[in-house]
């Protein structure tokens, strides 16, 4: 890559820096929100069932997805440092590396959740009236994840060099084409029959094909600043190590974040349909936060990856503070808003039930207190994956559900007899504490003797 895409993110202002890699994975994010949103919106017209559906279905799919999200993490963090030492022949490698990684776990994961689809709804708690439908969905949604896993290695590896725009106008494309195909096969038209709920999975997973098709495109051709080749698509043990040292703790953390939802999604449903639905509604208000944040940690992942690539440790730490303050206030404010407006949103997805409504609202006005805790948060792990310390995201991330909000939520809910709202109050409380703890160990600076102790990502073995 040339040396003026290299100064962009090693030199000159951070904040600008910042802004030009975090404003687009931010936006590309939201716009993959909004999948889950659009299919909200069209199955909440067939009514709470359809909706609490693929609520339930949710926590199980991002389970999954977790599982490889590691390896592209690990993605990330390699390519970026090497990107920040000027690696180019390393740059193309590890890229190539993780493309063949991500596809053969993608397969594993695919046939696997496709079998158990099941017993995996059953053990959640999926009632009578919603289990076919859940099944369905989730079965179907099984039959993309080749291709999501795929847009997503290509996504991290086109972050990790900040070419951060190529993936916004693919998911843009692709989003606007999942609006349009959603109702189609949702309800069917002409000789196009009408699926229900497992319609939304059909046209999701036929957007993920293209949006895949289109990056390994990309990727092959070497236009874009990294090229993959077949030649370098085999088993590298010093890559292979690398990557999970990287990726295992990441998927890990991942994976109980995704945990933590499938068990709270356990609490949820013993309240009955409505409040699954209200929770449901809510996670997805959330997912505009968390999706905001993950995408300035990813920014701050990126940045602070080049710049310890490229030696320049303090310029790393400087990042971390600014995207520290960025998201704390940042996210406060968007709380705030999002505090003033929870009954008209709630409204927006469900219409015609005012249960649904009123127990929506206040989910949303009782976590929107801690946005900025979220935020502070999610780039302190940033940071931490940045330097390759993803151990301490992911000790942090099992203290935050874990230790704190999955506990809180049984006590609250049940020894307290607090019912569901005790099952809201465990968010703002568990985001409180994983925050703080967080920051303060940013605080403490070991991950920066970490990377100075290692020096290793500076070499690439082929």
């Amino acid at each position: 890559m040339s040396s003026t895409t290299k100064n962009k993110f090693t030199e000159g202002n951070i904040f600008s820096s910042l802004l030009s890699l975090a404003l687009p994975i931010i936006f590309a994010n939201i716009l993959q929100s909004a999948y889950q949103l659009i299919d909200t919106f069209w199955l909440g017209r067939l009514g709470a069932d359809a909706v609490a559906a693929v609520s339930l279905s949710f926590p199980l799919l991002f389970l999954v997805l977790s599982i490889g999200s590691g390896l592209t993490l690990a993605g990330t963090v390699m390519v970026a440092r090497y990107q920040g030492a000027n690696n180019r022949k390393a740059v193309d490698f590890s890229s190539s590396q993780s493309v063949f990684l991500i596809f053969l776990t993608s397969i594993v994961l695919a046939i696997l959740s496709y079998f158990a689809s099941g017993p995996l709804m059953k053990i959640i708690g999926a009632g009578p009236d919603i289990i076919e439908d859940s099944v369905t969905y989730f079965k179907v949604s099984s039959l993309g994840f080749v291709f999501l896993f795929l847009f997503f290695i290509f996504q991290s590896l086109m972050r990790g060099i900040g070419n951060v725009m190529l993936p916004v106008y693919i998911v843009l494309f692709t989003v606007i084409l999942n609006a349009g195909l959603d109702p189609l096969f949702i309800y069917g038209y002409g000789p196009i029959p009408g699926y229900g709920v497992a319609g939304a999975a059909v046209s999701s997973v036929i957007t993920q094909a293209i949006a895949a098709t289109i990056g390994l495109f990309i990727l092959f051709r070497g236009k874009h600043g990294i090229t993959i080749s077949l030649s370098s698509m085999y088993f590298n043990m010093e890559n292979l190590r690398r990557t999970f040292t990287i990726g295992f703790p990441a998927s890990i953390e991942q994976s109980t974040r995704a945990l933590g939802m499938t068990f709270m999604m356990v609490i949820v449903t013993s309240f009955g349909s409505d409040i699954v639905a209200a929770y449901g509604i809510g996670a997805r208000m959330l997912s505009f936060i968390v999706v905001p944040a993950l995408g300035l940690g990813i920014a701050t992942t990126s940045l602070v990856g080049q710049n310890i690539g490229a030696l320049k440790i303090k310029r790393a730490e400087k990042v971390a503070n600014l995207s520290a303050k960025v998201a704390f206030f940042g996210f406060t404010g968007m709380g705030l808003i999002m505090f003033l407006v929870a009954e008209p949103l709630t409204a927006f997805f469900i219409p015609d039930d005012p249960q649904v409504i009123r127990d929506g609202a206040l989910f949303i006005k009782i976590m929107s207190t801690s946005f900025g805790f979220l935020g502070l948060q999610q780039v302190m792990n940033g940071t931490f994956n940045g330097a390759g310390f993803t151990k301490a995201s992911m000790f942090i991330s099992i203290l935050g559900l874990w230790v704190v909000r999955f506990p809180l939520a049984y006590i609250l809910s049940y020894i307290l007899e607090m019912g569901p709202v005790g099952i809201w109050w465990a968010f703002p409380i568990s985001n409180l504490i994983a925050g703080t703890v967080a920051f303060i160990y940013y605080k403490t600076g070991y991950w920066k003797k970490r990377v100075i102790r290692d020096r290793s990502f500076l070499t690439a073995h082929e």
